[in-house]
C-alpha cells in the first residue's frame, strides 16, 4: 500500500499543481520533526518552486525535553540503586555536563528499551533496584506512558516511577503564531499525533490567527499533498482545517486513547527546551499517581543548568531560523559533538540537514571554515 503514497508519477503531478497555482511567498511550518526527515530524504523541499519556503517546528519530544529535566534524568540515573529506562534517542541528548550514554560508560545502570512496558517487566524482575522510565513525547506517546502506570498499580509495583515530560502540539503552535517574531502562514499539523487526538482543537487557531491548518502524514505524496492544500488556502484567502491524512485520521481521533490520558494526566504548564515556558502545553500525573513520580520520589538536589552559548535551536525549533544559520552547524556542532538536540535527535531538523546534505545550501563556505 506504501508504494501508492510514494508513487513518482503522482508526486510529480502534484508537485506540478503547486508551482502552477503558487502567485506569492509563502513560510509553511512541519510540525513534526518526522515530516522534516522525510521532506528533505526525498528532496521534497529542492523540488517546491523557490517562494514557498518550509520551516521546522517544535515538533520533536527530544529536542523539546527541558534541559533541566535532562539533568534531573542524569542526577537519578547515577543513583547507585535505579535502573534508568529510556528510548535510544535520549542517551546522546546533551546536558549541561554529559549525557546518558557518557553516564552509562560510567557505570550507571542506564538501559535502552522501546517501550514503557519493557521497563515494568525490569522493575518486575529487579524487586531491590528502582526502576525509571523517561517519559517523553507528544500526544502519540502518553496513552501507553498512561497505561505503564497502570500497569504498575495493578501489580502493586512499589519500584516503578516515570519522569514525565510529556507535551502538547496545540499551544506550542499558539505560543509560534502569538511570538512577534512570526512568520509562519500555514501548518502542516503532525499526522500521528492526530491519529490520537484528532483535530477538533485545530479549527479555532486557524480562525483566531486566520492561518490554514493541514493534517498531513509521512509519505512523499501525504506530504506533497499538505502543501498542495495549505497553498491553495493561502492563494484564495482561506484559513480552515483539513485533513489529508483521512486513511489514518478522523476529526475526533482515538477516544480510547485521550480517556487513557484524561485518567492519568492532567495539563499543566511546560517548560520547552530553547522556548521557554507554555501555559499548559504539557501533561503532569495526577495527584493520585503522584507514587510514581520520580520527581517526589528522588532527592537529587537543586539543579543548576547551562546551555550553549552558540547554540541557536530554539530559534530554529521556532522556525524563526534554520540550522546552516547556526555558526556551529556542521564544524563544532555534529553528531559525534552535538551542542543541542536538534542534532542529535532522529526527528531533528539539524540532523536532518547534516544527514541530507543541506548544510551549505544557501550558505557561503567561507562561513564554514571560520
Amino acid at each position: 500500500m506504501l508504494n501508492q503514497f510514494r508513487n513518482a508519477n503522482l508526486v510529480k503531478a502534484g508537485i506540478s499543481e503547486i508551482h502552477r497555482i503558487t502567485t506569492r511567498h509563502w513560510a509553511i511550518m512541519e510540525i513534526c520533526g518526522g515530516q522534516t526527515h522525510a521532506i528533505l530524504r526525498y528532496g521534497l523541499d529542492e523540488l517546491l518552486p523557490e517562494n514557498i519556503e518550509l520551516v521546522h517546528g517544535p515538533g520533536c519530544p527530544v529536542c523539546v525535553t527541558p534541559l533541566e529535566l535532562i539533568d534531573k534524568a542524569l542526577a537519578i540515573a547515577a543513583q547507585p540503586n535505579v535502573i534508568f529506562t529510556t528510548f535510544g534517542d535520549m542517551m546522546r541528548v546533551p546536558g549541561s555536563s554529559r549525557d546518558l550514554f557518557s553516564l552509562k560508560a560510567e557505570g550507571a545502570q542506564v538501559r535502552i528499551v522501546y517501550s514503557p512496558l519493557d521497563a515494568i517487566k525490569i522493575a518486575v524482575e529487579n524487586p531491590d533496584k528502582q526502576v525509571v522510565f523517561f517519559a517523553i513525547g507528544f500526544e502519540t506517546t502518553a496513552p501507553v506512558n498512561a497505561m505503564s502506570v497502570l500497569q504498575a498499580k495493578n501489580l502493586g509495583l512499589k519500584n516503578f516511577s516515570i519522569l514525565v515530560s510529556q507535551v502538547c502540539v496545540p499551544p506550542a503552535m499558539h505560543a509560534i503564531l502569538g511570538a512577534p517574531q512570526n512568520r509562519v502562514q500555514g501548518f502542516l499539523a503532525a499526522g500521528h499525533v492526530c491519529s490520537v487526538m484528532g483535530y477538533w482543537e485545530y479549527p479555532p487557531i486557524a480562525e483566531k490567527y486566520n492561518i490554514p491548518i493541514v493534517v498531513t502524514g509521512f509519505e512523499p505524496l501525504d506530504l506533497v499533498e499538505g502543501i498542495l492544500f495549505t497553498i491553495r488556502q493561502l492563494e484564495t484567502g482561506k484559513h480552515v482545517v483539513e485533513n489529508a491524512y483521512s486513511r489514518v485520521v478522523s476529526e475526533n481521533g482515538n477516544l480510547p486513547a485521550q480517556e487513557m490520558i484524561r485518567l492519568v494526566f492532567e495539563p499543566c504548564d511546560r517548560s520547552w527546551r530553547g522556548i521557554g515556558e507554555i501555559p499548559m502545553s504539557g501533561l503532569g500525573l495526577r495527584k493520585e499517581f503522584n507514587n510514581y513520580n520520580a520527581e517526589s520520589r528522588f532527592e537529587i538536589g537543586n539543579i543548576q543548568t547551562k546551555e550553549s552559548d552558540i547554540c541557536i535551536a530554539g530559534q530554529i525549533l521556532q522556525g524563526i531560523k534554520k540550522p546552516p544559520e547556526c555558526p556551529a552547524f556542521g564544524t563544532i556542532c555534529n553528531q559525534d559533538h552535538p551542542l543541542g538536540a536538534t542534532m542529535v535527535s532522529s526527528e531533528g531538523a539539524c540532523a536532518a540537514y547534516l544527514r541530507y546534505g543541506r548544510a551549505r545550501k544557501g550558505i557561503s563556505e567561507n562561513q564554514y571554515a571560520s
